[in-house]
């Protein structure tokens, strides 16, 4: 069996990591490796189930703990590893006895508890990301999907045996999925349990398979869903589809699809949160004289005005014209920043009238900012400077 790589290394994140930042990090690389978003990527495809099989098991609590103390051997029982009697009925797990000999890791007074294979499970989910453009997700949208989750077999009904049979309990394990089996140690025999050889674990032999699924009693599907994307979703934001992952084991429910969305940016509009920004030109004349004119709202066009003196930079809140709250009432505001763009072709007459138009101005009532940056540069320089 090739060795499989540490959970944390495959998401990048270290063993002290929230579950915030496991979740951060699996929904990034989940995004970046996405078969829709790599078609044909083998490579790609293959690490995205790695992603899946390394999120399933660190976000889930009991399985992260077991994980920590066991490593892959604590999470899958196709590795093997249980209990062990010592002597006169001294129990002992096999992985502690064999950390404390060869320090291997398993630590000592570490539990692993075999799984009954019959107990219902739920499926997996399924992650899918959905790209949107801005105004998809301000207004909200309804977007189809292709997912291919693992179903109930309907030729066996799950059974994984064909038709007019049925699974027989296994007569080695009786049922258990795991077998006792003796060792001989230097300080005299070790009991210990492993899976069943036999049935693999499964507690029971399918002796004739169903043609459809194999005897997996599920098989892949493939489908499409129409998902409502709500109004003022937001990137890397997500959607949970109950009941639409893989289908459960042993009549366990079904798992859910996972939609996390990617929104693109916009040619016009920044946002932050539920606010909208906007950066608007305005030109010389409509700075110093004022004006109404039209700027962009992710609700279409508005006028707004600007009053005379306006300067390059000046932000103007327009309330309530920003994004719609997800899921509740009321929304964000839209903020304009105006930037004064300098004409760059003058005729001489254009030149010769600014020039007589400067010279009139007073300085200390029109150009504050310029008689402050002189200022300043007398009291560093000197009058003369």
């Amino acid at each position: 069996m090739a060795e499989k790589r540490d959970y944390y290394e495959i998401l990048g994140v270290d063993r002290n990591a929230g579950d915030d930042q496991i979740k951060s990090e699996y929904r990034k690389k989940a995004k970046k490796y996405h078969p829709d978003l790599n078609p044909g990527d083998k490579e790609a495809e293959a690490k995205f189930k790695e992603l899946g099989e390394a999120y399933e098991v660190l976000s889930d609590k009991d399985k992260r703990a077991r994980y920590d103390q066991f490593g892959h051997v604590g999470v899958d029982p196709s590795y093997g590893a249980g209990r062990a009697a010592y002597g006169g009925g001294f129990d002992m797990d096999l992985g502690d006895l064999f950390g404390s000999i060869f320090g291997n890791g398993f630590g000592f007074g570490g539990q692993q508890r075999r799984s009954n294979p019959s107990a219902p499970r739920k499926g997996n989910d399924i992650p899918v990301s959905i790209p949107l453009s801005f105004m998809e997700a301000v207004h909200g949208v309804k977007k189809t999907i292709s997912v291919s989750p693992y179903e109930t077999c309907e030729d066996c009904k799950g059974s994984g045996a064909a038709a007019g049979t049925s699974p027989k309990t296994c007569p080695d394990c009786k049922g258990s999925g795991y077998i006792t089996v003796q060792q001989p140690m230097m300080f005299g025999a070790v009991q210990s349990s492993r899976p069943c050889p036999r049935c693999s674990g499964k507690g029971r032999i399918i002796e004739k398979p169903c043609q459809k699924c194999g005897g997996q009693g599920r098989v892949r599907q493939n489908r499409r869903i129409e998902v409502s994307i709500p109004a003022g979703i937001d990137d890397d934001q997500s959607l949970s589809i109950k009941g639409r992952g893989d289908s459960g084991i042993n009549g366990g429910p079904s798992g859910d699809v996972i939609a996390v969305v990617s929104v693109r940016p916009d040619t016009l509009f920044e946002r932050n949160r539920y606010d909208v920004h906007v950066t608007a030109p305005i030109t010389f004349t409509q700075a110093t004289l004022g004006d109404k004119f039209i700027v962009p709202s992710v609700d279409g066009k508005i006028e707004m005005e600007i009053p005379p003196g306006t300067q390059s930079g000046n932000i103007f809140r327009l309330k309530g014209k920003g994004i719609k709250f997800v899921n509740g009432r009321g929304r964000g505001d839209q903020y304009v920043t105006v930037e004064i763009e300098v004409p760059k072709k003058l005729s001489r007459e254009q030149r010769q009238t600014l020039e007589n138009f400067e010279s009139s101005l007073v300085m200390d009532k029109n150009y504050d900012k310029r008689k402050t940056f002189d200022d300043r540069i007398k009291k560093e320089f000197g009058k003369g400077a």
